[in-house]
């Protein structure tokens, strides 16, 4: 694969800096990096480029469009990430948007005619290919002798949440048909339906303690359980997608097909608002508000800096 410069948008959480071994390690370089300020201080990219040696802190995207092949995403707000997509897409170059990919039907159709153009666009949540996922789907268990699923993960019912549906949406593969709220207890229980009648559920919402990323996973002929090492799970994402953005691979999964996580958990909200009625995906409206992110980043902001107003 040819080295690939890359650049990081937004610095709001772990996963710049957690990606950012992983990328050298795989022989590529970030070589600039812009934050738009939802959580940290004006200089905190000037800073965070020398702590990490990167040559370039942008002061605006434009500024970084001549200097990388990809920009990634990361905005904590998943609101505004059409909008620091769009310089990129407009200029050609490949762009991942990291999870959730946003949290209304409007900005997913807006990325998905994006891709449908040809433009080089993936992202979304690493537990979709994690190396436990990929161990199970090829055991090549056929669909037939499938039976049911539970995947879990605490802390919240979208920003995290959304590992849970992607994962899920792993082990079965794409073709997710709706979403129902099914019960409460504790946490959310949703159930997914797929097109071929195959469902599965996921328990979703915040708990007392950490919970990890597992998965129940019943068959006709076998139970599995799987408990995710979360050490590798950037490793794993990044080896699935930089080979795509690249342009030396093909998409790792069709952008409609990988948008089917998020839409899921909107739908699915939309069903704890109708008292658990079924919402089929298709039928999200495209005026929902579905999960606000512009909310979402000032909670974030305050959990990270609670001693200030």
């Amino acid at each position: 694969m040819k080295k690939l410069r890359i650049g990081l948008v937004d610095l709001d959480t772990s996963h710049p800096g957690s990606f950012l071994p992983v990328i050298r390690n795989m022989g590529h370089e970030v070589t600039a990096v812009f934050d738009g300020g939802a959580v940290y201080p004006e200089g905190y990219a000037e800073s965070f480029a020398s702590q990490h040696q990167i040559p370039f802190a942008a002061k605006s995207l434009d500024e970084m469009i001549d200097r990388v092949d990809v920009a990634i995403i990361h905005s904590c707000n998943w609101d505004v990430h059409v909008e620091r997509a769009r310089p990129f897409v407009e200029a050609g170059k490949a762009v991942y948007i990291d999870k959730p990919l946003a949290g209304n039907r409007k900005d997913l159709r807006q990325m998905i005619e994006w891709s449908r153009r040809g433009v080089r666009i993936t992202g979304g949540s690493s537990l979709r290919c994690c190396y436990e996922v990929q161990e199970w789907r090829n055991k090549g268990i056929p669909q037939e002798d499938w039976v049911y699923a539970m995947v879990g993960c605490g802390v919240d019912e979208f920003n995290y949440a959304i590992h849970a549906y992607a994962m899920l949406q792993g082990l079965l593969g794409p073709g997710i048909e709706s979403a129902r709220l099914i019960g409460v207890s504790g946490q959310r229980q949703i159930e997914l339906a797929w097109k071929d009648g195959r469902r599965g559920m996921v328990s979703i919402g915040k708990t007392a303690g950490y919970l990890p990323f597992y998965a129940n996973i019943v068959t006709q002929k076998q139970v599995d359980f799987i408990k995710v090492d979360n050490k590798g799970l950037y490793k794993a994402l990044l080896e699935n997608v930089l080979p795509y953005l690249a342009g030396e691979a093909p998409e790792p999964l069709p952008f409609e097909q990988l948008a089917e996580a998020e839409l899921s958990a909107i739908a699915a909200k939309l069903s704890a608002e109708q008292g658990g009625q079924p919402v089929a995906l298709a039928d999200v409206p495209e005026d929902y508000a579905g999960y606000n992110g512009h909310e979402f980043a000032i909670e974030y902001k305050a959990l990270k800096f609670p001693s200030k107003p």
